[in-house]
C-alpha cells in the first residue's frame, strides 16, 4: 500500500461548472470599453480555412490556416489556445518566482521557501554532484526487505512515494461530504493504463519492449546489477496487476467505487494480507471506516501481492522509487526517464528547459504562495465581477432549460432546480490562502525538499480526519489554465489563469465570451447533471434523487451520445471511447446549448449586430471553435484517447455543434455534409 494526497480527486470533473439563484434576471452584455485582444471583436477570422466547409469539419474550417502556419514546439506535446495561455501564465509566474529567488526572504517566509525551492531544483549541477546519495537510505531499506509485511510497511510511508497495487489515500466522503475518510484504490502500473499491457496490436508491443529497456537502463545507471532480468520480472508483475484492474470506463461509475466498509470487512477481502501493518505505517492505525474503490479487484490484488516473491518486490520498488524521483536526480537518470515517458509515449522531441520544469514544480509545492502574488498583478476585481455575472446568466438559462425539458418529470425537475440554485461559484482565487508555515524547504536540497513536501502533505491529510471538511479549499492554483466541478461540494471553480482572451475578454463582442468562457461555465455546471455528477444531490451527497423513469429516459439519450462519439476515429484503428468520455461530452453538448440560450437571453429581444459579415450566432460558434484550437502529437493523442475522459479537441467542437439546430442554420449545413445529422438523430439533453 502507499499513501498519496487525493482529496476529491476521484470526483472532480475538470473543465465543468457551478452557480446561485435560478430565478435571477439575465444581465445585459457589458459594452466593451477598449479594443478586443484578438481581431476586431474577439475572433481571428484570418485563421479560417475557407476551402473546408463548416458542415464537413467545423474545427478545421475555423482553424485550418492557423494549423498550417503553426507547429508544436519541441518541448511540448500540444499547441493551441490552452498551451498558449499556459505559456503566458508560465512567463508571468517566472517573473514572480525569480524575483523571490534573487531577493530571498525572512527565514520561514513564503518568499524564502519559493526562493530556496526554485534555486535548489534549478541547480542541476549540484544535483549531479550529490549523485545517488539521497536515495541510499531508502535503497538500503528496500534491499533489506525479507517479508511481505515489511514490503507493505515500507511502501505505505509517504517518503517512499510509489503507487502500489493497493493504495491508501484520504478523500471527501461522497456519502457525507461534511467529513473526510480513508479510501482504497488500485494502482501500481508504470505504463499509463491497463490496456497498454494487454493490447497486441499497433504500437503497444513495441512500447512494452521500450518500457522494459528503460527500466533496465535506469536500474543500471543507478548502480543496480542484472537490469534486464529485473526489468523482465517487473514488466511481468505489472502485467499481472493490469489484468486485475478495472477497465477505465468502469472506474467512472461513482456509485460502483463508493463501497463503505469497516476495518474488519477490509481485512476480509484478503485475510492473509497485512492490512494493519500498512494502516499503521501510514499513520492510520485508528481508522475504522474505509471506502473501497474497485471492490472486486482489491482482494485479488492483495492476494497477488502475497503471491509475488519478495525478491520481485525489491526490484519493483527500487525501479519505481528511482524513477519517481528522476527529476531531482542526476541528469543521466532524468534524461533516460524523459526519453521514454516524454519522447516514446508522448512524442515530445525535447525535454522542457530546467527553469520551466522548476516553475512547474514550485507551482505543485507552493502554488498558492505564488498565486497570491499572481492575482494581485494579473486579475482585476472587474474581471471577477464580470465572470460572476456570466455565471448567474448561465444559471438562469440552465433553469429555464431544465424547466422546459420534455423528458424529465416535474418531481425530478424540482430537485434539479434545487441543485442548480445551490451551485457555488469560486472565481479567480481562494478567499483564504494555504498556510505553508509547517513546510520546511532547505536551500540546495532538491531531493530532500520533494520528500519533505510529501511528508508535510500527508501529515496535512491525516490531520483532516475527524474534522469538518474544508469547503474553502481549492484543488487548482489561481494561475492554472483550467477549471473544474466538484460534486461533493457542488461547486464550480474558475482560476484566474483561465479567465483570459480568447476565453474571456471584457472588450470582445459578447457572443465571443458566451461561446468561449460561457461554454466552459455551462460545461462545468453541466457536470452537476451529467451521468456521474447527477448522482449527487443539492448537498453533494451521493444518492439516488431521480425518479427511475427519468433515469431510463436520461440513459436512452446519453447512450445515443455514446454511439455518436464511438464513431470518431482520431487515429487509424483507434476510436474515441464514448463511455469513457460521456461525462465530458454531456458537459460540452449541454453546456454549449445553455451558453447559447444565455447569450440569446442577454440580447433582451434585440438583434445582435453584424460584424465583418458575421452574425452573433456565427460568432458564438466561431469562438467555441477557436477556444478549443489545438495541435497534438500522434503519440500524445493516442494516450489521450486511451486514458483521458475528455474527447480530442476536434470532437469537442464538432460533436456539440452537429447536435445543435442553431449551428445548422448559422452555417447553412445541409444533408450530404460530413457532420450532418438528421434532426431526429440530434441529441439534446439540456
Amino acid at each position: 500500500m502507499f499513501t498519496r494526497r487525493a482529496v476529491s480527486a476521484s470526483s472532480i470533473a475538470l473543465l465543468a461548472g457551478c452557480a446561485t439563484g435560478a430565478g435571477a434576471g439575465v444581465s445585459a452584455p457589458v459594452a466593451p470599453s477598449g479594443r478586443a485582444a484578438i481581431g476586431a471583436f474577439g475572433i481571428d477570422l484570418a485563421s479560417r480555412d475557407m476551402n473546408v466547409k463548416p458542415g464537413d469539419d467545423f474545427f478545421q474550417h475555423m482553424n485550418g490556416a492557423w494549423f498550417a502556419n503553426n507547429q508544436i514546439p519541441d518541448d511540448r506535446t500540444t499547441w493551441g489556445t490552452n498551451a498558449i495561455l499556459q505559456e503566458k501564465a508560465e512567463r508571468d509566474v517566472r517573473v514572480i518566482i525569480e524575483e523571490a529567488a534573487l531577493a530571498g526572504g525572512a527565514p520561514g517566509s513564503n518568499a524564502q521557501k519559493i526562493a530556496d525551492y526554485y534555486n535548489a531544483y534549478l541547480d542541476q549541477d549540484a544535483i549531479d554532484a550529490r549523485g545517488l546519495a539521497p536515495l541510499q537510505p531508502v535503497l538500503a531499506e528496500i534491499a533489506a526487505l525479507r517479508t511481505h509485511e515489511q514490503v507493505i510497511r515500507l511502501t505505505s510511508r509517504p517518503d517512499v512515494g510509489i503507487s502500489m497495487p493497493v493504495n491508501l489515500y484520504i478523500t471527501l466522503d461522497e456519502g457525507n461530504p461534511d467529513r473526510y475518510l480513508t479510501a482504497i484504490t488500485h494502482g501500481g502500473l508504470g505504463l499509463p493504463e491497463r490496456e497498454y499491457y494487454r493490447r497486441t496490436d499497433g504500437v503497444f508491443p513495441e512500447q512494452r519492449r521500450q518500457y522494459a529497456a528503460t527500466i533496465a537502463n535506469i536500474l543500471t545507471l543507478a548502480g543496480q546489477s542484472d537490469g534486464e532480468a529485473k526489468a523482465a520480472r517487473i514488466l511481468a508483475f505489472e502485467t499481472r496487476i493490469a489484468e486485475l484492474h478495472w477497465p477505465i470506463a468502469d472506474r467512472r461509475e461513482r456509485e460502483r467505487t463508493y463501497n463503505l466498509r469497516s476495518r474488519a470487512q477490509v481485512r476480509g477481502l484478503a485475510p492473509r494480507f497485512p492490512w494493519d501493518a500498512g494502516f499503521d505505517a501510514a499513520g492510520l492505525g485508528a481508522v475504522e471506516e474505509i471506502v473501497v474503490g474497485e471492490l472486486s479487484a482489491i482482494g485479488p490484488l492483495a492476494e497477488l501481492c502475497l503471491a509475488t516473491p519478495v525478491s520481485t518486490w525489491r526490484d519493483y520498488i527500487t525501479w519505481h522509487y528511482i524513477n519517481g524521483n528522476a527529476s531531482v536526480l542526476p541528469r543521466t537518470i532524468d534524461n533516460a526517464s524523459f526519453d521514454f515517458y516524454g519522447r516514446t509515449l508522448n512524442g515530445q522531441p525535447q525535454q522542457r528547459e530546467r527553469w520551466k520544469r522548476a516553475i512547474s514544480s514550485v507551482n505543485n509545492v507552493l502554488g498558492e504562495a505564488v498565486g497570491e502574488i499572481y492575482v494581485q498583478r494579473h486579475f482585476s476585481a472587474e474581471a471577477k465581477a464580470q465572470t460572476l455575472q456570466l455565471v448567474e446568466n448561465m444559471r438562469r438559462a440552465y433553469g429555464e432549460r431544465i424547466s422546459s425539458s420534455t423528458w424529465m418529470s416535474a418531481e425530478t425537475k424540482a430537485a434539479a432546480l434545487e441543485k442548480l440554485a445551490t451551485f457555488r461559484p469560486k472565481i479567480g482565487y481562494p478567499d483564504r490562502w494555504r498556510d505553508y508555515s509547517q513546510l520546511e524547504i532547505r536551500a540546495g536540497d532538491a531531493f530532500g525538499n520533494a520528500v519533505r513536501f510529501a511528508q508535510w502533505t500527508w501529515a496535512h491529510e491525516l490531520d483532516r480526519l475527524g474534522k469538518p471538511s474544508d469547503r474553502e479549499e481549492w484543488f487548482m492554483v489561481p494561475h492554472a489554465v483550467n477549471a473544474y466541478y466538484n460534486p461533493p461540494f457542488n461547486e464550480i471553480v474558475f482560476p484566474a489563469g483561465y479567465l483570459q482572451p480568447p476565453l474571456f475578454d471584457p472588450n470582445a463582442d459578447p457572443a465571443c465570451n458566451y461561446g468561449g468562457v460561457g461554454g466552459v461555465i455551462g460545461h462545468e455546471m453541466g457536470h452537476g447533471f451529467d451521468d456521474q455528477g447527477a448522482k449527487s444531490d443539492a448537498h453533494g451527497v451521493l444518492r439516488d434523487w431521480w425518479r427511475p423513469d427519468d433515469v431510463q429516459r436520461f440513459q436512452a439519450l446519453t447512450s445515443r451520445l455514446v454511439d455518436q462519439y464511438n464513431q470518431f476515429e482520431p487515429l487509424e484503428g483507434l476510436n474515441v471511447n464514448g463511455r469513457l468520455t460521456l461525462g465530458e461530452n454531456i458537459g460540452d453538448c449541454g453546456g454549449l446549448q445553455v451558453a447559447l440560450h444565455a447569450y440569446q437571453l442577454s440580447l433582451n429581444g434585440q438583434e445582435a449586430p453584424i460584424l465583418e459579415g458575421t452574425t452573433g450566432i456565427q460568432r458564438f460558434y466561431m469562438s467555441r471553435a477557436q477556444c478549443r484550437r489545438e495541435l497534438r502529437r500522434d503519440q500524445s493523442l493516442r494516450n489521450q484517447v486511451m486514458t483521458d475522459p475528455h474527447s480530442p479537441a476536434r470532437y469537442r467542437v464538432n460533436g456539440p455543434a452537429r447536435n445543435m439546430d442553431a449551428w445548422y442554420e448559422a452555417f447553412n449545413v445541409q444533408p450530404g455534409d460530413a457532420l450532418y445529422l438528421a434532426p431526429a438523430d440530434r441529441v439534446t439533453i439540456w
